[in-house]
């Protein structure tokens, strides 16, 4: 969620009216500055009730964190979706549209139901006399499509900013975490005990909380604080699901967090019948635990049941921009939207093992950041161990200023001053005007079959290549 350091516009009661999908979006990119943000919850909590108040019976599972949040909600819908369930999904943020954020069984919402949707909702807000936010807005527009379709589980993106994020309006069964990192070092107790907290200010009594984070010292804050408010503490993820290569090693942990989600949904709040339970990937039949008979493996073995194993074998994530590989263009293409150090060190990563499967013809790293997040000696360091050990080149470039980054300067990140910095560790680098000339370089600088080239640092470069590419829209 983006916070804006503008003035606060002078307030408009909108009049009621059908605007088109178009006008609903250039509605929306106006609304993102701080001061229309309600820390206090009464906008969305009056735009629930006039709306029929679609967020008390929901059934929502939160998910929060540093990284990997859209990832372990992709990965939840296609299990619970595999379950026989009718699974919503709130994203946050998006790439190209506003679509993109709200799903139903990962299928994106369409143009005339978002606008239509959104109309009802902005027109409520005006015959409020609010002045909603655009998170607000989106919050309520994702409601009101699940519970017009039924959604029997809405699984809901949650900001580091839990205690004004709108989204908390409902009340989640499930809270995971996916991990909670710096672009320095790890946390320190201070900082980890201000960010869970944020974070915690969503559960209530009985809710189930899951981690997947590795720091002992910040799954202990999230079991002392789960205890406090007399939640329920879920083992947190130590294993990795058996993705395919590379994407267990990357994905892999979002992935059994998505399944430890699921699973404690499915086991203590789906209506469960002897249907559901027999072709569940994740609830075993009563009488069935523990080894199996001879009798029972042997109708195994004439009947092989889909595990959920198998499950994540054949599974891979369906959202774009998120070690996204383009291998038809030519050189291949990776898109990633990696914006702080603990997701450009796993980006990096997934290009070395990619490297190990078929060996490149060249490496160029496309980076364009959105602020100085990335600009520490920690993220030199993961630059300079990264080129010691695989040939390549960076180049550095601006963005263009995206309607959503109302608390971002004019300018992104000194393009000429990092160059420099990584040239002095001798690593080859390149600062470019904007990303079509970065892309003109860095397309001459590697090997047009065998080649890679990398599109990282942020959303809105990606967003940049897609204009690039006449892309206005994901199919």
């Amino acid at each position: 969620m983006n916070i804006s350091k503008q003035k606060r516009p002078s307030k408009v009661v909108t009049p009621e009216k059908n605007r088109s999908y178009s006008e609903v979006v250039e509605y929306l990119d106006s609304k993102w500055h701080a001061s229309l943000i309600d820390k206090s919850k009464e906008t969305i909590q009056k735009l629930d009730k006039a709306l029929g108040s679609p967020a008390e019976k929901m059934h929502a599972l939160f998910v929060s964190g540093s990284n990997g949040k859209s990832l372990t909600i992709n990965f939840t819908a296609q299990l619970l979706k595999e379950e026989g369930l009718k699974v919503g999904g709130f994203y946050s943020p998006h790439l190209l549209t506003y679509n993109e954020r709200i799903s139903l069984n990962n299928e994106t919402i369409a143009n005339k139901t978002f606008a239509d949707l959104s109309n009802e909702v902005i027109n409520a807000a005006a015959k409020l006399g609010l002045d909603p936010h655009a998170q607000d807005l989106l919050v309520m527009t994702a409601l009101l499509y699940f519970k017009k379709n039924d959604v029997e589980v809405a699984l809901c993106e949650m900001s580091l900013n839990g205690s004004w994020d709108p989204i908390t309006i409902c009340n989640p069964l499930v809270m995971a975490v996916t991990r909670l990192t710096s672009n320095e070092e790890e946390l320190s107790s201070k900082d980890a005990d201000l960010l869970i907290k944020e974070i915690m200010t969503a559960v209530k009594k009985d809710s189930w909380v899951v981690s997947a984070d590795q720091s002992k010292l910040n799954l202990q804050i999230m079991q002392d604080m789960t205890g406090k408010k007399k939640a329920q503490w879920a083992m947190p993820i130590r294993k990795l699901a058996t993705l395919s290569y590379p994407f267990e090693q990357l994905h892999g942990r979002c992935a059994a967090l998505a399944e430890r989600i699921a699973q404690l949904y499915v086991e203590h709040h789906a209506t469960k019948n002897a249907t559901f339970v027999a072709n569940s990937l994740l609830v075993k039949p009563k009488g069935q635990r523990g080894r199996p008979t001879l009798e029972a493996k042997r109708q195994s073995e004439l009947n092989p049941k889909k595990t959920i194993e198998h499950f994540w074998k054949e599974t891979q994530a369906t959202l774009p921009g998120r070690f996204e590989l383009l291998n038809k263009e030519k050189p291949s293409i990776l898109l990633d939207n990696s914006d702080n150090l603990d997701a450009f060190k796993n980006l990096l990563l997934g290009v070395r093992l990619l490297h190990y499967q078929h060996p490149l013809k060249g490496l160029t790293i496309i980076i364009g950041c959105e602020d100085n997040a990335l600009h520490t000696q920690e993220f030199l360091k993961a630059i300079r161990y990264f080129f010691k050990k695989t040939a390549g080149s960076i180049i550095f470039c601006p963005l263009k200023k995206s309607p959503l980054a109302y608390d971002k300067a004019e300018d992104t990140w000194d393009v000429d001053a990092i160059t420099n910095d990584v040239k002095n560790i001798k690593v080859k680098a390149k600062a470019a005007k904007n990303l079509a000339d970065a892309y003109d370089i860095a397309k001459k600088s590697v090997d047009e079959r065998q080649g890679l080239l990398v599109v990282t640092g942020s959303r809105s470069i990606l967003n940049e290549y897609w204009d690039l590419k006449g892309i206005k829209k994901f199919s």
